[in-house]
């Protein structure tokens, strides 16, 4: 169960962070032998990923990267505005003093373009987890590591974009939430997302790698 796990788990890591393109080809046996593996548990792995709609089975051909899309991308975003807002608003009912002042760690960032995308993806994790609630920040955490990969294929559109003024939305939002102010984070988590949409669906728009239509 373990190595089922490990292989799923760095599989679907290097799919999200683009060591796989959208698009790009895979067989069982390259992967068995990057991860050092038999097959069988990569086939595990891959129909795992089948079922999240990542990978596309392509019979006699191996496994196919899912090409990202502009609907699925809108889809995704869009459900991050549904559940972000709710573990945030369960974190200022439910949390600690000791816990909201945790978030103070992202309250400064210093690093690349790619340290940013670690940092902004931990920091949201931490808002899912502040809440308490396992379900709701198991399904946050998993809409955020897939949005990872929106943000790494468009990147190249946005990568001259100042930083600071995420992370000054983020300090206003850490503001609120230790304020236990909940119509004033949730008005700035949900400001938030919506400008991630903005900012990226144009930037995938612009990607010879994206389609139009809805994932397979």
């Amino acid at each position: 169960m373990l190595l089922r796990d490990n292989v799923y788990n760095s599989l679907r890591s290097d799919i999200l962070m683009c060591r796989f393109l959208p698009g790009d080809d895979m067989r069982e046996q390259e992967l068995a032998e990057r991860y050092a593996v038999s097959r069988q548990p990569v086939r595990e792995a891959l129909l795992r990923l089948e079922r999240e709609h990542l990978v596309t089975v392509q019979p006699r051909q191996g496994y196919r990267v899912n090409p990202i899309s502009i609907s699925d991308a809108r889809d995704l975003l869009r459900f991050r505005y549904a559940v972000e807002p709710a573990c945030v608003s369960e974190a200022i009912e439910q949390a600690s003093d000791d816990i909201l002042r945790g978030l103070d760690q992202y309250r400064s960032f210093d690093g690349s373009a790619e340290d940013f995308i670690d940092y902004n993806r931990a920091f949201h994790i931490a808002l899912a987890e502040a809440s308490g609630n396992r379900r709701m920040a198991s399904a946050a955490r998993d809409l955020i590591e897939q949005a990872d990969r929106l943000v790494r294929v468009s990147i190249a559109n946005v990568k001259g974009r100042d930083h600071m003024q995420l992370v000054g939305e983020h300090v206003s939002l850490i503001d609120a939430m230790q304020r236990r102010d909940q119509r004033g984070a949730a008005r700035i988590i949900k400001a938030h997302i919506e400008k991630t949409e903005k900012r990226v669906l144009p930037a995938l728009a612009r990607n010879a790698i994206i389609v139009e239509g809805r994932d397979l």
